[in-house]
Formats: structure tokens, sequence, C-alpha cells
């Protein structure tokens, strides 16, 4: 079990670290403009954007610059902001918590709709149920995000006013009422891979030999689905955490736009277009580094509740 846990986290260390330097690289090779003189504004005398860039280290070679760069993060240096003068870890601190707060209650969302859904279009395969269920959910997954987060904020929002359509209010309270619908908008996006992933599990489980058993001896079907199947059929639905995810964290950068939300997402997208080199590095990195975080603890605890999983992995 130790190596296991050893190897999966050299590997999180590795593909982490290979996120780094290939967004590093992109950003100072690929994009184009100068990330400087864009901060300081045409009127910026040359000498004025020469001096800067020699302080933030820009005019060193870029390979002197990723050395900096990966000096920095070992000692929790994330860089200063250019756009907003202050260092990136401090930014992050502000912004953080309400995209990880939002991508938490997506979850919810998502598992809440999606679980009841799986087992009711599982208990029945192709019929009337599971067709209906299948139709919906793919219809709301076909639906851009931006376009289901306005048709929710319109019904739920201004039409009906239970909730408010933009901004972010801290506190218990005010933190539900804000983050319900973007939430919401997140979430059903995810229902359909949610109940897919569950009615095929819980579909194989129940043609399983100790299924078949246990229908032999006058279990009901509630009890057998309850008891039985649906033990061995959700952990492998919550493996798939790691790719929710990584697309509940995309999903925010638009849903914070729409929803007017100071969230990391938001502050992604501003980063990008004032060319913050330091900023869209800092995000990106932390969010690779969430998905794969979650994607490992998910497998540790798949391989201690199945060891067939570590078996596997020596394989």
């Amino acid at each position: 079990m130790i190596a296991y846990v050893v190897r999966r986290l050299a590997l999180s260390v590795v593909v982490v670290w290979g996120l780094a330097t290939v967004t590093f690289f992109m950003l100072h090779l690929l994009v184009p403009g100068d990330p400087v003189r864009r901060a300081l504004g045409p009127r910026a005398s040359e000498e004025t954007i020469s001096n800067l860039r020699h302080q933030l280290g820009f005019d060193r070679p870029v390979l002197e610059q990723y050395g900096s760069f990966l000096g920095g993060l070992l000692h929790g240096d994330l860089g200063t902001s250019l756009s907003l003068s202050a260092p990136v870890s401090q930014i992050l601190g502000d912004r953080i918590l309400p995209s990880a707060l939002l991508i938490a209650y997506g979850l919810v969302v998502a598992f809440a709709i999606g679980l009841p859904l799986g087992i009711l279009s599982a208990i029945r395969p192709n019929g009337t149920a599971d067709h209906g269920v299948r139709i919906g959910t793919t219809f709301v997954f076909g639906m851009p995000v931006f376009w289901l987060g306005l048709i929710l904020a319109l019904v739920f929002g201004l039409k009906l006013g239970w909730f408010p359509v933009s901004g972010y209010r801290s506190g218990v309270g005010g933190t539900f009422k804000t983050l319900t619908l973007p939430a919401l908008t997140l979430g059903l996006s995810l229902v359909v891979i949610v109940t897919r992933t569950l009615r095929s599990n819980l579909i194989n489980v129940l043609k399983s030999e100790y299924i078949e058993a246990a229908r032999s001896r006058g279990l009901s079907e509630r009890r057998i689905i309850g008891k039985l199947a649906m033990r061995n059929a959700i952990m492998p639905t919550f493996t798939i955490l790691g790719a929710l995810i990584g697309y509940l964290i995309g999903g925010t950068v638009v849903i914070e736009q729409v929803y007017q939300i100071p969230g990391a997402g938001s502050l992604l997208v501003r980063s990008i277009l004032q060319r913050d080199f330091q900023t869209v590095l800092a995000v990106t990195l932390i969010s690779g580094a969430a998905v794969v975080t979650v994607s490992f603890l998910t497998d540790v605890l798949q391989a201690v509740l199945d060891p067939r999983v570590r078996l596997e992995g020596k394989s």
C-alpha cells in the first residue's frame, strides 16, 4: 500500500511540474505582446519600461527566468502581479474561497441530482424512465454553460426573485444565496456524467452472481439495490471526481463572468486580457494542482477500499 501511494504521489508531482513548465514556456514564447509595456500604459517612457523589466527579471534569458520561477515555487513565492502591483499569493488568497465554495456547491448539486437519476435509469434499462433521464440530461449537457446560466438567472433571479443574479456576499446565508444559481448552472451541466457513470456501474453489478443469489433468497429489489448493489457501484462512480473537478474549474471561468463573482476564474480572464503572465501562471498552476490532488486522493481511497487496484498498479 505504501509503495502504491508513493508511486501515485510521485506521478502527481511530475504532472504538476509538467503543467507548470508547459504553461511557463507557452506564456513566455508563444503569447504575443509585452506585458510590462501593457501594464505601464502607452505614456510610459522607454527608460521606465526598461527599469521595470529589469526589476522583474524579464530581460534575462527565458531559461534563467524559468529557474527563478521554479525556485520561487519551492519557497511559496508566486511572483508579483503586473496589473495589480501586489503579490500574486495575496491576490489569490482573496479570490480562491469564492471559487472553491462554488466548485464544492456545484459538485454537491451534480451528485445530489445525478445519483437518484442514475439509480432510476439503471432499475429498468431502456425503459421509459431510462430514456427520459438520458434524453433530459443529455439535453442539459448540450447547452452552453453561459446560456444555461443566463436562463437560470432570468427565471429564478429576475422573474421569480428567489436569488440574486450577480455579486458575492460573505457569511453563510449570503454565500448560499449568491452561489446557488451559479452552482446549479455548474452542477446541472455535470448531472449527465454522474448519471451515466452510476447507471453503467449499477447495471453491471445487478447482473452479477451474488445479486442473483440474493434475489433467489427472496430479498426485495429495494433492499438489493440499497444494501448490496449500491455498495459496489458507488465507489467507481466517485473515481470520476478528478475529471469533474477539472470540468468545474473550467466552468467557473465562464460562470464567474456571467454572475460577476470575484473568484479565481474571473481573475484569470482579467489577467489574460491584461497579459499579466505571473497571475495567469499562478491560477493555472493552482487549478491543475487541485485536479491532480483530488485524483490522487480518489485513487488512494479506492486502493484502500479495493485491494485489486493496488495489484493492477504493480502490473
